[in-house]
């Protein structure tokens, strides 16, 4: 055995260990963990930006463009959040150990589902270090434990948020060993994770498209992915256009480095030469880059002949393929065809067709009059979230505290026996 290879055992060994002990934690024993590091993380403000420091100077000399450094950086801002972060998951309802769905049996029995931890979460992630804090929040509070490995470009910020994290498990009598961050930029180390069954109950990537498919190629532990979003709106005959054009506008070009950002507009040819006009002079204006149908570069002069391609990309760019369709089941077929089911929306006022489009759009997210930005954990309410799972098992959309545990069935006799 390699010595990467015995450095995982090791990690899983431990951490199968904590997950014991995470799973009969109570409630004030966890919020009180989760209080202490944000009180640690806010605490080492100083230690913190000093190995982000680091790791930037790093990332600089190494070639990282400017979107990947920004996600890299910690600021004062970054660090107060990511402690706010951890006191917003204190305020979350504790999902372990709920029972529902109670009914008496014939029998005499009842039966009913608790709601458990998952065990021992491993968690891959590139870039950003507030990740660190977010998983190993959400992790402890489902009751879980976590190993997580983040991106080598920020490898001494995340080991100095995970001595802020220990730190905190302590003070709250917790194993330090339930939330461990890789101390190694070898990839061998993601390899044996997500092929150790026997110490890792389910693999959450988080990253490019290459990472997860990867990770999904090889993995012998059950896989949480979503591997990009190609989200779409689609603009009916029937929408108010106002609304329409706001929607579209902030689909696109409130933040286009994020995956729940609109990528392909469609748009009801019944009503194409009225929005698209105003509407793509507001993106040229914004500065975004806009390629089209036949139909659409007709209607917008300066929009670039869309490629087949485009409508399979994931841009994270303020990039846009618009497309001029029939109707709305011309729409849903283009969806059907290029989407990655991550979030689709439809604008209109017919309410058959919400429902239509509601119902047939297999998306984790389908939305009627609201922007795809809105698929997020904290904007359902659910507080921070893990990622988003384009998958139809074990939870779909954004996974939050709940998406981190299973449930399994209890029955309450009073000494019955099967007859």
């Amino acid at each position: 055995m390699s010595d990467i290879e015995q450095y995982m055992t090791d990690v899983g060994r431990q951490a199968r260990t904590a997950a014991r002990a995470m799973s009969r934690a109570n409630t004030a024993a966890k919020d009180g963990a989760l209080n202490a590091i944000a009180y640690a993380i806010e605490a080492q403000q100083a230690a913190l930006l000093e190995a982000n420091s680091k790791d930037m100077e790093a990332g600089k000399a190494g070639g990282l463009d400017a979107a990947l450094l920004d996600r890299l950086e910690l600021n004062e801002a970054r660090i107060a959040a990511m402690a706010e972060g951890l006191r917003q998951i204190v305020a979350l309802p504790d999902p372990v150990g709920e029972i529902n769905d109670m009914s008496y049996r014939p029998s005499g029995i009842q039966v009913g589902k608790m709601r458990v931890p998952l065990g021992v979460v491993g968690i891959i992630y590139e870039s950003r270090p507030n990740v660190t804090a977010d998983a190993a929040g959400l992790a402890l509070k489902s009751g879980n434990a976590a190993i997580l490995r983040g991106g080598s470009e920020a490898l001494h910020s995340n080991q100095a948020i995970a001595r802020c994290v220990h730190a905190g498990l302590e003070q709250a009598g917790l194993p330090a060993e339930a939330v461990q961050v890789i101390e190694t930029a070898d990839r061998a180390a993601v390899g044996r994770l997500i092929t150790m069954p026997e110490y890792v109950d389910v693999i959450i990537p988080r990253g490019g498209k290459g990472l997860i498919e990867r990770i999904s190629a090889e993995a012998r532990v059950p896989v949480i992915k979503h591997l990009h979003g190609v989200c779409h709106v689609y603009i009916d005959d029937e929408a108010d256009l106002e609304k329409a054009i706001q929607i579209a506008f902030n689909a696109k070009t409130h933040r286009y480095g994020v995956c729940n950002a609109m990528e392909t507009l469609l748009v009801a040819e019944g009503i194409a030469e009225q929005v698209l006009p105003e509407l793509s002079g507001m993106y040229l204006e914004k500065g975004v880059e806009l390629r089209g149908c036949e139909t659409t570069c007709r209607l917008v002069p300066a929009a670039e002949p869309a490629s087949e391609e485009d409508w399979d990309t994931e841009y994270l760019a303020p990039i846009l393929s618009i497309r001029v369709v029939k109707d709305v089941d011309e729409a849903i077929d283009h969806i059907a065809a290029h989407s990655s089911n991550h979030t689709e929306s439809i604008v209109t006022e017919n309410y058959t067709k919400a429902r239509r489009f509601l119902r047939e759009v297999d998306s984790s997210s389908v939305m009627v009059n609201a922007s795809t930005r809105f698929a997020d954990g904290f904007e359902y309410g659910l507080g921070a979230e893990i990622g988003i799972s384009t998958d139809k098992f074990h939870v779909r959309g954004p996974v939050g505290l709940e998406g981190l545990t299973s449930q399994k069935y209890v029955v309450l006799g009073e000494g019955q026996i099967r007859q």
